[in-house]
């Protein structure tokens, strides 16, 4: 593979399963965001390239560090983002929205790859690609292997720094805006055609707070999670982050589920925040549960096979990786008591499972493969996969029940 590719990887992505969290698509819903859309107020600005940098390194434009260490492009495409600002080519514009929390700072909404470009390159950004090295030009070859800063103390460079500082970039500036489904239908619309991005980035800088925080570290130190992308980097999409956040959503909050999933990480995002000096140990606690369960559904299944549906018509495993399969398994193997029964008898646990795929009458493939989101979907394959496993192990332990169309839940045990 030719190291000038813009993108350059070592591994094969992971193939998730298609499932995108859901909003309210009622009429009503969107009658209100019409007349949200005639309220708010859009602006576009021509900041120069120094313009953004000044607002990013004073955090008006809020680029969280933690969402630095999630670096999407490597440095050819970095390099040719900056080679194209010092030419003057058309760069695509940035959209920020503005923070309802802290006057006269904004949201980014897209163009977080092309900031933090730039926030690196002029040695401003505390990661490992800051004040990076130009490679792989396409037009100005002679630029190859100098940084900013040895542009910037080379005279001969001069012609280069000033366009480079004072080139324009079109911004676009979203004001007034009242409700974050607004926000996310905007969000959705801008990354339909490019690289799909996780909800879980802009539930993040809407969200802001100690549980997020502790979140996005644990995620990116996370092991398991890192066995199930295969990578030693941070996913940077957030998926890794969203798979966490979907497991304390549903070990703290089963019962208040009513089958949005974005409404529901929304809250789980919000009660966490605001209990943490309250929970923070008893979170950590699950965290490392979480952990543990996803090393022994590795364990049980096999890493090319877990968390996969099995298909009976062909005895094998999709390639797909399915999210709602993964929220089955942690949501039980989380337990040490389950968990420590369900290693010693891999074998039964791995039949048990290839069945109730199988199965054309419990519903349960539906419930991973359809419309995962539903509260009915949601009830069936934490309830099929609950009794298959009490059968299997001969453990006694509760499994959520199904009542007026509301899960109940009182605990595992």
């Amino acid at each position: 593979m030719s190291t000038l590719k813009l993108f350059e990887k070592e591994e094969e992505e992971l193939k998730f399963f298609e499932e995108n969290e859901d909003s309210d698509n009622s009429s009503n819903n969107s009658l209100e965001l019409l007349e949200e859309i005639a309220e708010i107020l859009v602006t576009g600005t021509d900041w120069t390239t120094a313009t953004l940098l000044d607002q990013l390194v004073r955090e008006n434009i809020q680029l969280n560090p933690r969402f630095q260490r999630r670096d999407a492009w490597n440095i050819v495409r970095k390099s040719r983002f900056i080679e194209s600002i010092i030419l003057g080519f058309p760069i695509p514009h940035i959209v920020l929205a503005s923070n309802q929390k802290e006057r006269g700072k904004f949201v980014v909404l897209d163009g977080k790859q092309r900031l933090l470009t730039i926030l690196q390159f002029y040695g401003r950004s505390e990661t490992k690609n800051n004040n990076f090295s130009l490679r792989g030009l396409e037009f100005r070859q002679d630029l190859n292997g100098l940084s900013y800063k040895d542009l910037e103390n080379n005279s001969d460079y001069a012609s280069i720094i000033a366009p480079l500082d004072n080139q324009t970039i079109r911004t676009t500036l979203i004001r007034n805006w009242h409700t974050e489904s607004f926000l996310y239908k905007i969000f959705l619309r801008l990354n339909v055609e490019s690289t799909p991005l996780s909800p879980q980035e802009l539930r993040q800088a809407l969200h802001p707070g100690d549980f997020v925080n502790f979140l996005d570290d644990q995620s990116v130190n996370s092991q398991s999670l890192r066995r199930i992308f295969k990578s030693k980097e941070p996913d940077f999409r957030m998926r890794d982050n969203e798979l966490l956040m979907r497991y304390m959503g549903f070990h703290y909050f089963l019962p208040e589920y009513r089958g949005t999933l974005k409404a529901f990480l929304d809250m789980t995002c919000k009660r966490l925040n605001k209990e943490w000096e309250n929970k923070a140990d008893d979170i950590r606690e699950a965290a490392n549960q979480f952990e543990c369960a996803v090393e022994s559904t590795i364990d049980i299944f096999g890493e090319k096979n877990f968390s996969r549906m099995w298909l009976s018509n062909s005895r094998t495993y999709r390639s797909q990786f399915n999210r709602a399969i993964l929220d089955t398994m942690v949501f039980y193997f989380s337990d040490p008591i389950i968990r420590k029964g369900a290693i010693t008898k891999k074998k039964a646990i791995d039949n048990a499972f290839k069945e109730i795929c199988s199965s054309t009458s419990n519903g349960f493939r539906e419930s991973v493969e359809g419309n995962t989101k539903n509260i009915g979907e949601t009830y069936t394959r934490l309830s099929v996969w609950g009794k298959a496993l009490r059968e299997v192990l001969g453990i006694d332990f509760n499994v959520p029940e199904l009542l007026e169309n509301r899960i109940f839940f009182n605990g595992l045990h």
